[in-house]
């Protein structure tokens, strides 16, 4: 170590850990980079040069998330490995639902003192979502903070890029009473709702290494699922079918992001019982004593995307989401609403 960084390292910041963690996480991001990647890491910025060849009037789609409490969880559990997932997955999805093509990542990792085993994980996961969504992950930022984070605890940020033919971005005006709603199954709670998660947990007594009820795997493997990426398998649909809405479902569930994409003469009518509603969720219903209505309100309930088709389309969209293993239902339709008092997402029980 340097002469210079010894008063830093005193007042709690390694630069040569720091340092380190770069020479770590190389290979692993060198392993999500595209062709448009001009830059290595280190730089004050990330350089990227889209291919601009197949677009006629490209429009940028940008989105910034985190992954809320559920990083709570991945330090009790000392599982990192996923929890990078989520980052990307949060982002990637959200600009997915206008149509984009995810083409670089950014991620920022916040804690007190740098675990260089643990950021690897954490580093090492944000490159395995980004590989899943084809997508670079160009840069990022480790900051550490002494005394500002709990002991082997971290913050997550994520930023992601995508982009999009102008005539082509996807925000539901087109819709139209009698189009079909297909729902793709989530991978769990995904990453919201998990301060509610937690309680539930703490009042269960349960512990990570324990069984989930109702399932063969452990409490960390199911409450750490990472949340599923959506970009491959949509992508390909947009090439040959029009979609005219989506959405991803996140905090808020049912009610508060669909009416994000959905005309204000439409509702949407869900049919509750469509899709199988899996043991996480039955159990933080029991658990947490809350009606349908609540957890509809709260998390995703086995659907983490929604896709909006004319009706003609909607057997095919689902055959071809079955053939590249996603599982996908029709849950529901759109219909006139009569009155603005009118909610915009009715579920049938």
């Amino acid at each position: 170590m340097s002469h210079r960084s010894k008063a830093y390292q005193q007042a709690g910041v390694d630069i040569e850990a720091g340092n380190q963690l770069v020479s770590r996480i190389k290979k692993a991001i060198a392993s999500t980079h595209t062709k448009g990647v001009v830059s290595d890491i280190g730089g004050f910025g990330g350089l990227f040069k889209p291919d601009m060849s197949q677009f006629n009037d490209p429009v940028l789609v940008a989105s910034t998330d985190g992954v809320g409490t559920k990083l709570k969880l991945a330090c009790a559990f000392q599982r990192h490995d996923t929890i990078g997932i989520d980052l990307v997955a949060m982002n990637v999805n959200d600009i997915l639902v206008q149509g984009a093509r995810p083409m670089f990542f950014l991620d920022y990792f916040a804690t007190g003192k740098l675990d260089l085993e643990q950021a690897e994980q954490v580093v090492s996961g944000i490159a395995a979502g980004c590989k899943e969504a084809g997508c670079a992950l160009l840069g990022g930022e480790t900051a550490e903070m002494p005394d500002f984070y709990a002991p082997g605890e971290y913050d997550l940020a994520g930023f992601c890029v995508g982009i999009v033919e102008d005539t082509k971005i996807i925000d539901g005006s087109g819709s139209s009473s009698g189009d079909q709603v297909i729902g793709l199954a989530s991978s769990g709670f995904h990453s919201n709702g998990y301060s509610l998660v937690r309680k539930a947990l703490a009042e269960s007594g349960l512990q990570g290494q324990d069984t989930f009820p109702g399932t063969q795997s452990s409490v960390a493997d199911v409450l750490l699922s990472p949340t599923k990426i959506y970009v491959k398998p949509v992508l390909n649909l947009l090439r040959d079918l029009p979609i005219k809405g989506m959405v991803h479902v996140t905090g808020g569930g049912f009610y508060d992001n669909i009416p994000r994409i959905i005309p204000r003469q439409l509702l949407v009518s869900i049919q509750f019982g469509s899709w199988p509603v899996a043991q996480d969720f039955l159990w933080i219903k029991q658990t947490a004593r809350l009606s349908w209505e609540e957890m509809h309100q709260i998390f995703n309930v086995g659907i983490g995307f929604l896709l909006i088709v004319d009706k003609e389309h909607a057997e095919e969209v689902i055959s071809r989401l079955n053939a590249q293993n996603y599982d996908a239902w029709l849950i529901g339709e759109l219909r006139e609403r009569i009155g603005r008092d009118e909610e915009q997402v009715q579920i049938v029980f």
